[in-house]
């Protein structure tokens, strides 16, 4: 039976020292995905981008191998899971900023979750993450959207800049459709990888793609909205503030056979 541990940091246990810095500085880079028969879609991408991350925010990359060799630790005999990948060092704090080099791979791997709902009503919040293109671990912003969003009687958040240019939800990223084709927002926003693992595969259901502005004036130019992230494949948005769309269970359900579309890569 492997250790069952729940994070492991550069293949050991985690050590309070590691995990006392990780509460109190809150910088670095993460990305999170589903375990699947021990493999995971679009496992290069979620690589990818960790190693962009880490040159980007610590000025070394981790290298893929490092990457997956502590995925198999943290996993063991694990074939399903939900991993979270982190990047992180000891030597970045809040007065110490220079250093430079390859950080530390924290994993965490868990039971799978449910998906975020099965339905969805956004609440438009004119805001835009910090470094939008980065999946850092700078959460703060997103919880705090999502609250005011659920307050004001909404499920989640969708974020528009000053002119109602809609980027990507909290948690999420949005896609709309015309018929047979999926319009993806032009905006500052993360590239998901499910959002780019099913626009790969959507001509296996029949469907295209483009990329264009968004704005909340344009939602009556389209037949339905849906998010996706890791954890949802695909899920209806049923409202962007007092614009009502239909649920559309046949479309999620192309969307869902697109992403599944996607080979699983093992770890």
């Amino acid at each position: 039976m492997a250790d069952r541990r729940i994070l492991w940091i550069d293949g050991e246990p985690a050590s309070t020292r590691d995990l006392a810095h990780q509460a109190l500085v809150n910088y670095g880079a993460y990305t999170s995905f589903r375990v699947e028969n021990g493999g995971a879609r679009g496992l290069d991408r979620h690589l990818s981008r960790l190693d962009a991350s880490a040159v980007e925010l610590f000025g070394e990359p981790v290298g893929e191998p490092r990457l997956r060799e502590a995925l198999r630790q943290a996993l063991g005999d694990r074939t399903e899971a939900w991993v979270r990948v982190s990047l992180f060092s000891p030597e970045i704090s809040h007065r110490e900023v220079e250093w430079r080099g390859r950080p530390k791979v924290m994993v965490g791997a868990f039971d799978p979750p449910a998906p975020l709902a099965e339905s969805a009503r956004a609440q438009p919040q004119v805001h835009q993450r910090q470094s939008p293109h980065l999946k850092h671990v700078a959460t703060l912003e997103l919880i705090q959207a999502r609250r005011a969003a659920r307050a004001s009687g909404f499920d989640d958040a969708l974020f528009v800049d000053a002119t109602g240019l809609i980027s990507e939800g909290a948690l999420w990223n949005i896609g709309f459709v015309v018929g047979d084709q999926v319009i993806w927002p032009d905006a500052p926003m993360l590239e998901g990888v499910t959002q780019a693992l099913m626009d790969q595969h959507l001509a296996v259901v029949g469907m295209t793609s483009t990329i264009a502005p968004v704005r909340l004036p344009d939602l009556h130019r389209f037949d339905a909205a849906f998010l996706c992230n890791s954890a949802t494949p695909a899920c209806a948005i049923t409202a962007i503030g007092d614009h009502v769309f239909d649920a559309r269970p046949d479309l999620i359900e192309r969307l869902t056979t697109a992403w599944r579309a996607a080979a699983l890569q093992p770890i």
